[in-house]
């Protein structure tokens, strides 16, 4: 385990910055399989789906599970293997990291924090009212206004005590399972991308969708290299966010298909 920690500690930083083309590579499969998708649906006569009902189910049954081990892991009274791992990773952070990559990290980090995704989850609402898309409205102010609620439900639960860090860099004083930044990420950008999916030509899908594991990507490993959470916090907090959004889009995508089996004419989504 020393040896796997030594690691990540060393190339946390170049594995920060490696993210944007991971994003774009990943985006572009997407992508490509997407429009695969879009071309069989519309060569046999169908609307094609955003996510289709087993993609959705399958990744959100997945996260739900993933967030089960990893919770059931911190909350047993004996520290096992991955709170030992978390610990250990923290510390090795703590002595490895440049002092000079924290500004940057914690500037990253304010993208998924709780100030930025109300301001920004109300604009998006307003503009989905202004467009008179009424059911999207309806599915993004749901998954908005769950994430504060099931982020510090949890919390409180679990009440694990954040790793040391830098005060300067880090002010939040919450608990830290699991970390409400990577479960705002998951759900705020997620559902964004979704949203923009359903309304953007297809030609920026590939866009959106490397920019979303992007912005997401950066956000949580910011928070594990700022110390503010154990990586896995980050994780549950991505899988819990996931399943959520998961949930989300399901509705969305089962009210979209109905109002298109209301609609013979074949009306975009409202």
């Amino acid at each position: 385990m020393n040896t796997l920690v030594d690691w990540i500690a060393v190339h946390a930083l170049p594995l920060w910055v490696m993210l944007p083309l991971l994003a774009v590579l990943s985006g572009d499969l997407i992508g490509q399989r997407s429009a695969h998708r879009r071309m069989i649906a519309m060569a046999d006569g169908r609307q094609p789906d955003v996510m289709q009902s087993r993609t959705v189910a399958t990744l959100g049954t997945l996260a739900a599970l993933l967030f089960a081990v990893i919770a059931f892991a911190i909350g047993t009274s004996e520290p096992g293997a991955l709170v030992r791992f978390d610990t250990a990773l923290a510390a090795d952070i703590h002595v490895r990291l440049p002092p000079s990559a924290l500004p940057v990290l914690a500037t990253v980090s304010l993208l998924g924090s709780t100030p930025w995704v109300v301001t920004a989850s109300m604009l998006m609402l307003l503009t989905l009212l202004l467009r008179r898309q009424w059911n999207l409205a309806v599915c993004w102010a749901i998954a908005q206004i769950g994430i504060l609620p099931i982020a510090y439900g949890i919390k409180a639960c679990f009440q694990r005590t954040r790793p040391p860090h830098d005060p300067r860099f880090v002010t939040d004083v919450g608990w830290s399972f699991p970390s409400g930044h990577a479960i705002s990420s998951a759900v705020f950008y997620g559902m964004l991308a979704y949203v923009l999916l359903r309304l953007l030509p297809p030609r920026w899908h590939r866009m959106v969708i490397a920019a979303t594991l992007l912005l997401a990507g950066l956000i949580g490993l910011s928070r594990i290299l700022l110390q503010a959470h154990y990586f896995s916090d980050v994780v549950a907090g991505y899988a819990c966010g996931l399943a959520w959004l998961m949930l989300c889009i399901g509705l969305a995508e089962r009210l979209r298909r109905r109002d298109m089996m209301r609609s013979p004419a074949g009306k975009s989504f409202r």
